[in-house]
């Protein structure tokens, strides 16, 4: 008996801990590189079912939550602008953010095809 419920106790514990970790590396500020949609891409559906368009701020990310609002900051310029998170993506290992066009503009030069940049929630639906 007493075993059972110290298992049952380390598993709370190790439950907990799993849970205050992912709750932290979601708040943090993550470091990378952003891309943008190529114009073709408008007028598709995008992975939440939203039809895209490079004119509104958006972006894709792989895991973050549909509807999340993050502040990106091109680190190079020190510019930030915020979009919502509507798509999934990039599927290129160095970046982590494919942004519409004119949150790229809005923050950096879109002759560069990349740019390094921090990001941090704002809000999350």
């Amino acid at each position: 008996m007493m075993k059972r419920v110290t298992l049952v106790i380390i598993m709370m514990i190790s439950t907990l801990g799993l849970f205050s970790f992912k709750n932290n590396a979601t708040d943090a500020k993550k470091t990378s590189f952003a891309s943008y949609y190529h114009d073709k891409f408008n007028g598709r559906k995008t992975a939440s079912g939203e039809i895209f368009s490079n004119k509104k701020l958006t972006a894709a990310h792989r895991s973050l939550p549909f509807g999340t609002e993050i502040l990106v900051t091109n680190l190079r310029t020190g510019k930030s602008v915020e979009v919502r998170i509507n798509d999934r993506g990039p599927f290129h290992s160095s970046r982590v953010l494919d942004l519409s066009k004119a949150a790229y503009k809005a923050i950096g030069d879109p002759a560069r095809g990349t740019m390094p940049v921090e990001f941090e929630i704002v809000e999350n639906d």
